[in-house]
């Protein structure tokens, strides 16, 4: 049930699509030298089916109105609540030994989704699902200040920083920084955008159609007369209720989105096969064209079979239309569905529960969602097995690759925005440290010591770090590299290390705290209270209250939401 829940969902995400110009030259196969220290601080689709996605055809935008009853926050405590909310399940990484296994590879992921939907849940007293908890996205919600780099030749800049685990001083914890060049927003190239909107009856609900349309409005302003504006809907069947329209004429799209009413059942195909005809109509060669795809997820008419959905939304990738997915709402959020629609369709997915989330997705960070500087990007990370036991990835469960793969320029990964970060976090066992967590193997021999690795120059490297990417309009993927080194281990993290730790410590905390050694709450909150920095937008200080409503939950018994 939920696999087809998640393949209707992937078509009408598809809709959402945005497109950026297909390939037109292969790029030569090119390495460059990275500088890397520590941081500053199915089957196919019937060909009826398939032709269907270049006719449009348009319906009546308003929807007969039907009441759903919001979900009632509890005063105190975790409330039990009735829930159909859909997440996919997946178990932590685990820990390698590294003389078993020393290459670690995995894509990027710049999803937020699961940080804003859990707040949700938090929020209304509901203790979230362990599935709902993912640590990359959570990591990749705040700020780090990781350093961009100085020029658009080089997409991307890459900085790490090791120091003492702060659950565990005789481990290490490794931070990789990916920073995107941030290009000046005058310098945006136009933008093709459709809107693929879900006004069935499940979005008549204070938190879903009503703040969708508010979410959106803020848009509006910022959009500029070479962009092109679509508003598709679907409910029973579906509508245009804007055919492409110039960006400045914000009264019309205003006015469009204004009239937009829920009732009626979903039928997601439909409307993602008219959102995807309107992305083609539009189509901007060299510019930005893209399907986005704003839903609580609960699909219950038209295609629904999985792998021809997944494959409809890789096509419209490799033709150069991408999606990006929203959520909306509670009690019926299918977060499984809208998390893969984004990552097949090379876009990105993120949660909307209030205005000023809206502003901080639809505005300040639109730019990195729009405009892509880099694809495919992939990290490989070899560990030196004489200075390091064991490691263990902190999330990115699902966007793990096979080692043989990251050589492979047809397999696919995660995308960078103009302007984007990304953040990962490496647990280390170091050799000889007495922290490791796997029982020794009894045929394995003596590993050389530090000491005697240490003759050869690559004895001093903690471990080899590699990216692949492509050019957004290239075919062949670029290699950059660089080894971390001992010497770069700190004394003590710094201020962003310090508060990616506890923000990694709080989703294993909200997953059941198995892999951080019993760290506490209460330490936990301590230190992210102590690396709050300047916090301009307020986000490291609502996270440390996110951490004391639950510490003050945690004497009341409790009731989840159902996986």
């Amino acid at each position: 049930m939920q696999r087809q829940f998640l393949a209707a969902a992937i078509l009408v995400a598809l809709a959402a699509c945005s497109t950026t110009a297909p390939p037109e030259a292969a790029d030569a196969d090119a390495s460059a030298s990275l500088a890397v220290g520590a941081s500053p601080a199915p089957p196919p689709l019937a060909a009826a089916e398939a032709a269907t996605l270049d006719t449009v055809s348009v319906a009546s935008p308003r929807m007969a109105a039907r009441m759903v009853a919001p979900m009632s926050p509890a005063p105190t405590g975790f409330a039990p609540v009735e829930n159909t909310e859909r997440y996919e399940h997946r178990d932590d990484n685990p820990v390698h030994r590294t003389r078993e296994q020393p290459v670690s590879t995995f894509s990027i992921d710049v999803d937020t989704g699961s940080y804003a939907n859990v707040r949700r849940m938090l929020r209304q007293g509901v203790r979230p699902p362990a599935d709902a908890v993912r640590a990359e996205e959570f990591l990749n919600y705040f700020d780090y200040a990781h350093p961009a780099p100085a020029t658009r030749e080089q997409p991307f800049r890459v900085t790490t920083e090791l120091a003492p685990a702060p659950w565990n001083p005789a481990r290490q914890l490794l931070m990789i920084g990916i920073k995107g060049y941030d290009v000046p927003k005058a310098s945006l190239p136009a933008s093709n955008l459709v809107f693929l909107i879900d006004t069935s009856g499940s979005m008549d609900a204070p938190g879903k159609l009503p703040l969708l349309k508010q979410a959106f409005a803020q848009l509006v302003p910022h959009l500029r007369a070479q962009d092109r504006v679509s508003i598709v809907v679907y409910a029973g069947s579906a509508g245009l209720v804007l055919p492409p329209t110039p960006g400045d004429r914000h009264g019309e799209i205003l006015a469009a989105l204004a009239q937009l009413e829920a009732g009626g059942s979903t039928n997601g195909g439909e409307g993602i096969q008219l959102a995807y005809a309107m992305a083609k109509q539009s189509f901007v060669k060299g510019g930005v064209n893209r399907v986005i795809l704003a839903t609580d997820g609960d699909f219950n008419v038209g295609i629904s079979n999985q792998q021809a959905l997944e494959t409809l939304v890789g096509d419209q990738r490799a033709s150069g239309v991408a999606l990006s997915t929203l959520g909306f709402g509670d009690g019926n959020y299918n977060d499984a569905m809208a998390e893969r629609l984004a990552d097949v369709g090379d876009g990105n997915h993120a949660y909307i529960d209030s205005l000023q989330e809206a502003r901080k997705v639809l505005v300040e960070e639109m730019q990195a969602t729009l405009l892509t500087i880099a694809r495919d990007v992939k990290v490989q990370v070899e560990f030196n097995p004489a200075q390091v036991a064991e490691y263990r990835l902190i999330g990115y469960e699902n966007r793990a690759l096979r080692n043989e793969d990251f050589a492979k320029d047809k397999v696919d990964a995660g995308d960078i925005g103009a302007g984007h970060q990304v953040t990962a976090l490496y647990e280390l066992t170091p050799v000889g440290s007495g922290a490791d967590r796997l029982p020794p193997l009894r045929y394995a021999g003596t590993p050389a010591s530090p000491t005697q690795v240490r003759r050869d120059a690559r004895g001093e490297e903690i471990a080899h770090l590699r990216l692949r990417y492509k050019l957004p309009q290239g075919s062949a993927s670029r290699l950059v590299e660089a080894p971390i080194r001992r010497d770069q281990l700190q004394a003590a993290p710094g201020e962003s290390l310090r508060f990616a730790a506890a923000v990694a410590g709080f989703a294993d905390a909200l997953r059941g705290g198995m892999r951080m050694d019993g760290w506490s709450l209460d330490a936990i909150a301590a230190l992210a209270r102590g690396a709050r920095g300047e916090d301009r937008g307020g986000q490291r200080a609502e996270f440390v209250q996110l951490v004391d409503a639950v510490r003050g939950m945690q004497a009341t018994p409790t009731t989840a939401v159902a996986d």
